[in-house]
């Protein structure tokens, strides 16, 4: 099972050494995000412009990890919260929690518990149960919430398929969706909902129980309440929510800080019972999300149902209300220069307006990064 799997390996971790350490302070950081964004209604805003992929579809295993290890603490922090804002009405309901960064802090505590949220030096390229080879065991495990390779569709006959989240994307076990950052945050969060529905259907809990069974459940494989077994609680879903409240009553949401499992920053809210005087709010619910989820993944445009799924490549240039797409500069034509003006823009040393932003988005997503540049790159080499 995961559980003894992933202790055995942490009995030999550097981390689990340092557990009595303090708070780690990685360097400042301001916020990343708009200030003047109302978070509870609108989220972060995604401000690192992370897109459904760390990188496009077909970027090697060796790319994608190197793009992980160089995050930083604030990064990985990011990376969480621009999935739970793009599934927040899902979480909100399946979570019974309605403050939004209280929903934050409860994935930085899962984080801290599993990697440290970057601040052991990898950034999000954090791998566990590797030497029994590629998705062989249950406890193979990866980036910040160390999420199971039980977690995609397809991991394997002896596997229990878990395939009962239709409301957010599925993705198949390859290790190029595995070791991608961005789509294992999105399948860790996918699996602790699915806990969330054990504990809720097979167990009947209720309450906060529902949330502290289901962080029990993406540890151990199992969200049942075992009252005799209170190790499995104090180590792992109660120590999780304690760090949870660490960083939303000591300000740390937004920053590089980080704390480690068991340090005694969090003491004071180790003592009580995080769930009863910090996190409840109302009773988590199985009830149906009117609204599925549309994502853009990589070089496509992909379109989520619970139904099905159906891609178009965005490869060719197109006129978007009088925009033409890729043209940057806007002087009618998509050549080198855009590439130069939107690498300048990426790199923060130029900026756009409006329609040129338009111009730019060659993937339709209403956000201009890495994946835009690559997109109007491949286009001019298809020109050749």
């Amino acid at each position: 099972m995961k559980i003894f799997q992933k202790l055995l390996a942490a009995a030999c971790s550097a981390a689990m050494l340092l557990s009595a350490m303090p708070p780690f302070r990685a360097g400042a950081a301001d916020i990343a995000h708009d200030p003047s964004r109302n978070v509870q209604t609108e989220g972060v805003g995604n401000p690192f412009n992370f897109g459904e992929r760390m990188a496009p579809e077909g970027t090697s295993v060796e790319e994608l990890r190197k793009l992980a290890h160089n995050m930083t603490v604030q990064q990985c922090k990011y990376a969480l919260y621009k999935e739970i804002d793009e599934h927040w009405d899902l979480i909100s309901v399946r979570f019974g929690q309605t403050d939004r960064e209280k929903v934050y802090a409860l994935f930085l505590g899962v984080g801290t518990l599993e990697s440290t949220l970057g601040g052991n030096g990898d950034g999000s390229d954090i791998e566990t149960a590797f030497s029994e080879g590629f998705a062989v065991s249950s406890a193979h495990a990866y980036g910040t919430l160390q999420t199971a390779v039980t977690a995609f569709r397809d991991p394997g006959t002896s596997f229990m398929q878990e395939e009962d989240v239709p409301e957010l994307e599925w993705y198949d076990l390859t290790k190029e969706n595995f070791y991608d950052a961005i789509i294992s945050d999105h399948m860790g969060i996918r699996k602790i909902i699915h806990f969330i529905r054990q504990a809720m259907v097979d167990y009947n809990l209720t309450g906060w129980q529902v949330v502290r069974g289901a962080l029990k459940g993406h540890n151990t494989g199992w969200a049942d309440y075992q009252p005799e077994n209170q190790g499995y609680y104090a180590n792992y879903p109660d120590e999780g929510a304690a760090l949870a409240q660490w960083y939303y009553e000591e300000g740390h949401l937004y920053d590089n800080v980080f704390t480690w499992t068991k340090a005694e920053a969090a003491a004071k809210q180790r003592a009580g019972n995080p769930w009863e005087d910090w996190w409840y709010d109302k009773e988590p619910s199985l009830a149906e999300i009117s609204s599925h989820p549309q994502t853009t993944t990589a070089a496509t445009q992909t379109t989520t149902t619970t139904t099905q799924t159906t891609t178009t490549a965005t490869t060719t240039p197109e006129i978007i209300q009088n925009t033409l797409m890729g043209d940057v500069n806007l002087n009618g034509a998509v050549d080198v220069a855009d590439v130069v003006l939107l690498s300048k823009f990426l790199g923060t040393t130029e900026t756009l307006n409006e329609k040129q932003g338009k111009a730019a988005d060659m993937d339709f997503n209403f956000k201009l990064n890495v994946i835009d540049l690559t997109l109007l790159k491949r286009y001019l080499l298809s020109q050749k």
